[in-house]
This record gives structure tokens, C-alpha cells and sequence, in this order.
């Protein structure tokens, strides 16, 4: 499975492809299969995301839950305190 995600040029959100649009939740994220070279370009060509990129995910209860540590981060928000975080139930460590 292979989502998108970038940063909202507005507030420097991170935020995961839809399929329509871009969401802040990353389990309203869909798979692209194999258009995420697509998706990537002509999102970013209408200046709606910096820096898109494809992910590896794995299906979970809550949507599309990325592979890498990274995007774990990502997708639960800031790190700083964890009433910020925007996905509080990322679970950041794979059990």
C-alpha cells in the first residue's frame, strides 16, 4: 500500500492525500497503488503541497498506518508534548 503526504503550503501542516484532497488525519488517507508519481506532480504543480511524498503503509483499524518511524512521527503530530498531537493514536512504535 502506498500513500501521499507533504506539508500544507499555508500552515505547514503535514497532510496525506485523500483521493479528493488533503487531510490533516492520515487515516483519511487512500492508497494510490501506482499513481502517487501523479498525484504528486500535479499537486504540487497547483501549489496545494511542499514537498510530497509516497509512503509504504500497512492497513490498520484507524486507515492506512505508515511503515517508517518517520512518518509514524509525522502522522501523530508534534513530539514536543502529546496533547498537541493531531493523531494521538499513531501508534509510534509497530506491536
Amino acid at each position: 500500500m502506498k500513500i501521499v503526504t507533504g506539508n500544507d503550503l499555508k500552515t505547514g501542516d503535514v497532510i496525506w492525500w485523500t483521493g479528493k484532497g488533503w487531510s490533516r488525519h492520515y487515516g483519511e488517507a487512500v492508497d494510490v497503488v501506482d499513481a502517487a508519481d501523479t498525484v504528486i506532480a500535479s499537486e504540487s504543480a497547483a501549489q496545494r503541497v511542499n514537498a510530497a511524498y509516497a509512503v509504504d503503509a500497512e492497513a490498520s483499524p484507524n486507515g492506512p498506518l505508515p511503515l517508517h518511524i518517520k512518518d509514524r512521527v509525522r502522522a501523530a503530530g508534534p513530539t514536543v508534548r502529546a496533547d498537541l498531537g493531531i493523531n494521538p493514536a499513531v501508534p509510534i512504535v509497530k506491536g
